[in-house]
Order: structure tokens, then sequence, then C-alpha cells
């Protein structure tokens, strides 16, 4: 069966492995036809992502189609479109006993902990499988993407009439944009590349964008648009560090800043800059299942449009040669979409 390896950083191997086995007790066999590549795959790909575990088949946003299911089975079955929650947990640890399996203390994330679905064919705990009879492939290979955004406008909690500052406008910060606007808040996206700010106001109707720049202007911006008082509630997004160590300079006095991104560097800041105005700084970190059947709906309503979010397709024979363009900004890429099958 064939698969594709990243087997260390830059470096990716086609590969030939064994079929994969009938599916057991609580399994399904599924079979991979789209794979999203997101700023998890990218980062991977770059050396930079903490979790990632190498020689590793990445995927985790797909599109999945049903072959077979084990003993026990019966919230899918043969046949059935799935998008897949890539999140293994435990069940057992102290998060997972308290319906947190997004940080389970043993977790194991497929296509990044563990291989994931840039293959032919895979067996996955049938639990994990989200069924639509609406959704295509493609719009269920977006759904993880969806949800990231999902779980951290959740941890934020904005409120109709908050203003809201996301600071980049890759996937997860578009994801995050995507649930922002739901809560009827204002919003205000920061990100270096003019082009995925002219996406977001084409797009969805953005009405203020700051272009980063780093001279140091941004907070001159900030001031003006949000009358001095700056944001109660900021989303980083970057995975950055040196954006995630600056963003506490445009929370408000007793607001909120929202870790999305994920960095291997240190993030450092002054003390007094999140003490004297008593903020609160959170992290959030992949998603909840409630997430997954709540954009599944979302989608099947059109309440979330997703046709403008996918920029650019490759194919499985073609993605060896053509990943390493989806590490630049400047191919205006938003969402690359991989046709496995």
């Amino acid at each position: 069966m064939k698969a594709i390896q990243l087997t260390e950083p830059r470096r990716f191997t086609r590969i030939d492995i064994p079929d994969a086995n009938a599916p057991g007790l609580g399994e399904a066999l599924v079979q991979t036809h789209r794979m999203g590549i997101c700023g998890t795959d990218i980062s991977g790909y770059l050396g930079k992502m903490p979790f990632f575990r190498y020689p590793r088949i990445p995927g985790h946003e797909l599109g999945v189609e049903v072959l077979d299911v084990g003993p026990g089975v019966t919230n899918v079955k043969s046949g059935d479109r799935c998008s897949i929650e890539p999140y293994m947990n435990c069940g057992a640890c102290y998060a997972c006993r308290h319906a947190r399996g997004n940080c389970c203390q043993r977790l194991d994330v497929i296509g990044v902990m563990v291989d994931g679905g840039l293959r032919e064919r895979f067996v996955i705990r049938a639990d994990k499988l989200h069924p639509s009879d609406a959704l295509t492939y493609e719009q269920l290979a977006l759904v993880e993407t969806l949800a990231i955004g999902c779980h951290a406008t959740d941890r934020g909690a904005p409120g109709d009439g908050h203003h809201v500052l996301i600071i980049g406008a890759g996937p997860i910060g578009l994801a995050t944009l995507e649930f922002t606007r739901l809560t009827g808040a204002e919003i205000t996206v920061m990100d270096m590349v003019p082009s995925r700010l002219e996406f977001c106001q084409r797009t969805y109707g953005v009405a203020h964008t700051i272009t980063f720049t780093g001279n140091g202007t941004e907070i001159e911006q900030i001031n003006d648009i949000t009358g001095g008082d700056r944001y109660p509630l900021v989303f980083d997004a970057t995975g950055n560090y040196r954006s995630m160590s600056g963003a506490l300079a445009s929370v408000a006095q007793t607001g909120t800043l929202v870790y999305v991104g994920i960095t291997t560097e240190n993030i450092t800041f002054p003390h007094p800059a999140l003490h004297k105005p008593e903020m609160t700084i959170k992290g959030s970190r992949n998603a909840l299942p409630t997430d997954f059947r709540r954009i599944i709906q979302l989608i099947d309503e059109g309440v979330i449009n997703t046709t403008p979010w996918i920029t650019h397709r490759t194919s499985f024979e073609d993605v060896i040669d053509t990943f390493e363009s989806f590490t630049r900004p400047e191919t205006g890429v938003i969402k690359a979409m991989i046709e496995v099958r």
C-alpha cells in the first residue's frame, strides 16, 4: 500500500507499507479521499512543531470513506463519508475524566505523534469518526481546521459588541474569525501578508485590518481603532514567538489573550505587562467532539461557506514536489488540499 512519510524536516519519502488490517472491536477501516494541509503540517515539515515525531506519515485534516467496521460499531457504517477527529485520547487521565480529551495527558494526534492519513487506507477508532450524508470529502477535510477555531473562540468567549483582535490570518486565524463573527463581535485582523487581509475584507467584511510591519506603527493603529482602549480579547494564531511575546501590548486593561498557535521557542515578556492590567492568558489546544458535530451542521445549513477556503490543490503523486511552495506566504495559499483518491 502506498504512503508518503515525512522522514525528517524538509524530507518527504514515498514508501510502501503493509495493507491495513481488518478493523477490530470498536474500530473502522477507512479510505482517505482528501487531506487538508494545515499549519501543523507546515511546522512539522519545517521542523518547528514541538509535538511532531519523525518519521511520520502526516495527515490529520481528513475526509474519508468507511470501508468496513469492526464489532460493536454503531455510529458509522460501510460507505459513510466522515470527518476524522484526530485526537486519540486515553479516556482515563484527569483531562479525559473531566470531558477534556483534547488535553489528554497521553494524547496521540494522528499525523503528528502517530501515523496519519497520507496513505490509501488505515484503521481508526470508530468513535473518532463524524459522518455526514451532505458534505463533500473536501468539506469534511476542513472540519478539523474549523474545529480549532471553534474551540479557541469558546476559550475566549467573545460577546455581541466586544471588539476582538485576531493576530494571524492563516487557516487557524481564519477559523477563529469564522466563529468569532458568529458572536456578533467587532473584529480587527492583523497579519504580515496584505493578500490575507484582503481575503478577510472580501470574504468576511472585516472592517479593520492592520498590516504588521514591525516598525511600531501597529500600536498606533490599534489605539486609533479602539480609541486608546486596546482590545478586551486578543487571539494570537501566528505560532510565532515574537508575535506571541508582543501580543500583550494589544490587550486592554483586564482583558484576555488566547494563544491559539504553538511554537517551540520561549515566549517572554516583563511580568508587569501581565500583572498591571490584571490580564488573563489562556491556551487553546485542539477541539472537542461537540465542535465537530456543530461544524458539520453549520456547513450543511450554509452558515459556514467553505468555498473560498480551498485556494490550492495537489495530487497524491505531486505532493512531494509541490509541498514546499505551500510554506511560502507569497504563494497566496489559504488552504491547500491533497487529492489522495
